[in-house]
This record gives C-alpha cells, structure tokens and sequence, in this order.
C-alpha cells in the first residue's frame, strides 16, 4: 500500500508539472489533510485547489501587467493630496476608477502647470486599470516619439505599432515639454490616429490646447490630434503651484531658523575680482 501511494504521489507531481499547475502540487497534500479532518468530500478537496491555483495566477498575472507598463513609480490615490488641488472633481476621479472609461475607449486629458500632479494622478488610474486586468502602457512622449523614430530606421515600425495596438490604455505623459520634430509628431499623430475609439489613452500635459501646434509644429496636425482626443473625452484641469516648489520653500522656511555661520556664502576679500563684481 505504501508503494502504491508513493507511485501515486511521483506521478500525480509529474501530471501537475506537464499541466503546469505548481500551486496545486504544492497545496494538494496540506488541503488534502485539512479536508480529510473536515470531512469534506472529494469535489470540494478539487474545488479548493483550484481556487488556490486561480489565486497565485491572478497574482502572478497582476505583476507582470505592472512591469510590462514600465511605471516610473509606483502612485495610488491614497497618497495623492487632493487638498493641494481643490479645483480637482473627486467625483469625476472616483468614476474613472472604476475604469469603465476603458471599456467605452474614452480619453482622459489632465492639464495643469509643472508639479500639479498630473503624473502622480495618470499612474494613479493607470495601475488601477492594471489591477483590473487591463493591457497598460505608459510612455513618456519624448521617449515614446523617440523609439518610434529608432523603430522606423530600423524597420521595425509595423511591429512596435502592433503592441501598441493590443493595450487596453495607452498613457502620454508630459506632451509640450520638448517640441517635436517634423517626422517624430507624424508618427505620434499615427499612434493616437490608430488608436482613436479602439483604446482608451491618458494625455497629460502643461499646455493649453492652443499652444499644442508649438509641440506638433503644424496647425491641420494639431487639429486632427485634438479632433481625436477631446471627443468621447474627461478633462480634469489641475491649477495652482508647483507641489515640489511648495514642499521646497516650506523646508526652505523650516531651516531658516537653525541657518549658522557655515551655513552663510563665503564673503570674498576685498578688491578681488569676486568682490569687485558682487559689488558693483
């Protein structure tokens, strides 16, 4: 009898390799006890490892959606400080959470100065929809106008376009930093054309719209790119000071109190040339 269960051990462990099932294998024969102790009959010791093994997938799954999204930084809505930003609708904010704007293939734009939190809200709803079980990507538009400029060279063009084709959401990030080159904004233009009403994408950016055609050069370009974005669209407007210049100046203002004399700039001799200029 001991032979027969050690045969059937050896091979119910190579069964659950071939099938590729390793929570099973290593949960079946602890379930397997508990269940016996329970008298639990031999459909829910199945029912059991099963869910187990749904479980670690998901989990597993859940991990590798967040490293193919390539986050900058991992953002939840916990740790975004709304009350630094008033003017946001939470209640437009909660909604999207919910990631129904995915499956309807809506945009969402987020326009605010630098260090508003624009970023810090996209990876916020991004990694939510990655949680959810959707495709994510997130570029940052100088990055993404740049692979697709190398992408070109090197024919691989059809390619990246197809993986960009099959994402759920697609998130811009910080479109109007750097202007765009003639070529690099017609590419773009390709990517947010393709995916127009086919995948939801985030856009943010510190520029009005009119000030879009110094990024995208041309005025029918820049049109076009908006007549896709803002249709079926949620604008959230992000207004106020840099977040990363208040948090400066109230350290700043924190340590004025304990400056000491090492602290102070170094004064130079009189009638050197550093002098001369500092006090001229």
């Amino acid at each position: 009898m001991k032979k027969t269960e050690t045969k059937s051990t050896v091979l119910l462990a190579h069964h659950l390799k071939v099938l590729k099932m390793p929570t099973i294998l290593a949960e079946c024969e602890k379930v397997a006890s508990r269940c016996a102790a329970d008298n639990i009959d031999p459909l829910g010791f199945l029912l059991q490892l099963c869910e187990l093994e749904l479980l670690e997938r998901e989990r597993k799954a859940a991990i590798r959606r967040l490293k193919a999204a390539n986050f900058p930084n991992n953002k939840t809505l916990d740790s975004f400080d709304f009350s630094a930003q008033p003017s946001i609708n939470r209640v437009l904010v909660s909604e999207l959470l919910r990631c129904e704007y995915i499956e309807k293939r809506e945009t969402i734009l987020l326009i605010g100065n630098p260090g508003t939190g624009k970023t810090h809200l996209a990876t916020a709803l991004a990694m939510e929809a990655c949680a959810r079980g959707k495709k994510v990507r997130f570029w940052r538009v100088t990055e993404l106008i740049t692979t697709l400029m190398e992408a070109r060279e090197d024919r691989q063009l059809m390619r990246l376009r197809g993986r960009l084709s099959k994402l759920d959401l697609l998130v811009l990030d910080e479109l109007g930093y750097v202007p765009a080159s003639k070529v690099g904004a017609e590419l773009l233009f390709d990517i947010i054309s393709t995916a127009y009403e086919r995948t939801s994408i985030i856009v943010t950016t510190n520029l009005p719209f009119e000030n879009w055609t110094e990024v995208l050069g041309s005025e029918r370009l820049t049109g076009a790119v908006l007549d896709r974005l803002t249709h079926r669209c949620h604008i959230i407007e992000m207004s106020g000071e840099s977040y990363r210049l208040k948090d400066a100046k109230r350290r700043r203002k924190k340590g004025q109190g304990a400056t000491t004399k090492s602290d102070l700039p170094e004064t130079p001799p009189r009638g050197s040339l550093r002098h001369q200029n500092l006090t001229q």
